[in-house]
């Protein structure tokens, strides 16, 4: 898109937590809105903290929310995630006209954010059949290297879980796309699409946290993914 952010957040850098140029991520986040037909102050960021704490929101909101899911019926809401390979996870029912928006990291979907979204959904009148779920760009198995007792966590809780592991050379990688996917799919979502974008894979231009740490950089910029009803 063509973003003001320069150095290691080129160039559309969405984080006004990071520690980018404020000016610049706020006229990268005007680039978004203006692309996609969002007024700036309708684009909803949350204040993202690893959780399962899912709001539904019907109007503007001018304290920023402290969760990880926006659920939202209201047309010209822009739902906005940040991520930086984290999952960017989008909900979507076309026959009642409501949309979600998830950030989902390890700790998020072990502590079953999706099943809190997908509770949401159901309470405000939609059919589980009837849900979309997209599951945007984030890190790939091949480069989220984990710890054993990461692994035993997720064991502990379903010895199922160990078809998202991969154990090789030593080492011990898990797919976060797979197990959200998993997730849904238990819940009786059938309708998921996967955008199989490695964040981390530099040559896919996208922000990555992981690869930032490897690189030795101080910080690193946002990706950003939103869904709206127009």
């Amino acid at each position: 898109m063509g973003g003001k952010s320069s150095g290691i957040y080129k160039s559309l850098n969405c984080g006004l937590g990071s520690l980018d140029n404020k000016k610049n991520v706020s006229e990268n986040l005007n680039i978004v809105s203006r692309r996609i037909g969002c007024k700036q102050n309708s684009l909803i960021l949350l204040n993202q903290i690893h959780s399962n704490k899912v709001f539904f929101i019907n109007k503007k909101r001018k304290k920023k929310i402290v969760g990880d899911g926006v659920v939202t019926a209201k047309k010209g809401l822009g739902l906005a995630i940040l991520s930086a390979d984290c999952a960017p996870v989008m909900f979507y029912d076309p026959k009642n006209e409501l949309i979600g928006a998830a950030h989902i990291g390890w700790k998020g979907a072990y502590k079953r954010i999706v099943k809190k979204m997908t509770k949401y959904f159901v309470k405000n009148g939609s059919y589980i059949k009837n849900l979309k779920v997209v599951i945007g760009p984030s890190i790939s198995k091949s480069n989220y290297e984990v710890k054993m007792d990461f692994k035993k966590k997720f064991l502990k809780r379903s010895r199922k879980n160990k078809i998202y592991f991969l154990n090789k050379k030593d080492k011990i990688f898990f797919s976060l796309k797979d197990f959200i996917k998993g997730e849904l799919i238990n819940l009786g979502i059938k309708n998921i699409e996967i955008i199989n974008k490695d964040t981390y894979n530099p040559h896919n231009n996208f922000f990555s946290a992981r690869r930032s740490l490897k690189k030795n950089y101080m910080d690193y910029g946002r990706n950003i993914s939103v869904i709206m009803i127009k």
